[in-house]
């Protein structure tokens, strides 16, 4: 697993090295939040869930607490409909796990100021690469699952899913009983991983 988590930062630096000329005009700046609240649901895979689960564990206990509980509120306002804000988004407007956030996170970036009439353009380029490493997010994690952030983490703290992603097999019981009782999807991989925001395009060359 080891292994896939150093191929995985790979992905994300060779999509940050290609997407780079074309983000020289990117309007977004510190404390710019809106792809964290507004713009869509921050979609994982299991392996992103891993990293990003690793890195709650080095977190001062008190933090880990106050994380978890984030995660139960933004669960139950997505189940109830309710617009819910990145768990991880800090009152500074500043993103707690930046340098292990999911590509999802990642590939987002707008040529223009952001509102909830403007959602976020990217060069066509740009979305291009983003197709490109999505799909290699799915090869990567093949034997994974895609789904919204707090979900996914919450699964990870399942043993009886756990485990058997762990030893790269499937128990899929498990997550159709996990999605029944929060009345959601968990996709194979496979199947939806690259749904992600859809921001508009603008053609760029």
């Amino acid at each position: 697993m080891e292994d896939k988590k150093n191929r995985l930062q790979a992905i994300y630096n060779d999509f940050e090295t290609a997407a780079a000329p074309y983000k020289t005009e990117a309007a977004c700046g510190k404390g710019c939040a809106f792809c964290c609240t507004d713009a869509g649901s921050i979609h994982i895979t299991t392996l992103e869930g891993l990293v990003i689960r690793d890195r709650i564990a080095a977190l001062p206990r008190p933090r880990q607490v106050a994380v978890k509980k984030a995660f139960a509120a933004d669960m139950k306002r997505r189940e109830q409909k309710k617009p819910s804000a990145c768990p991880f988004l800090m009152k500074n407007r500043a993103c707690m796990i930046y340098d292990v956030r999911p590509f999802a996170c990642r590939r987002i970036y707008s040529l223009k100021i952001c509102s909830r009439d403007q959602h976020p353009v990217l060069s066509r380029q740009v979305m291009a690469r983003g197709d490109e490493a999505i799909r290699a997010l799915q090869q990567l994690d093949d034997t994974g699952y895609s789904g919204h952030l707090s979900y996914i983490l919450h699964m990870l703290d399942t043993l009886a899913f756990l485990s058997p992603y762990l030893a790269g097999e499937y128990n899929p019981e498990v997550v159709m009983a996990f999605g029944k009782t929060h009345g959601i999807v968990i996709n194979r991989v496979m199947a939806k991983a690259g749904e992600r925001i859809r921001p508009s395009v603008l053609a760029r060359h």
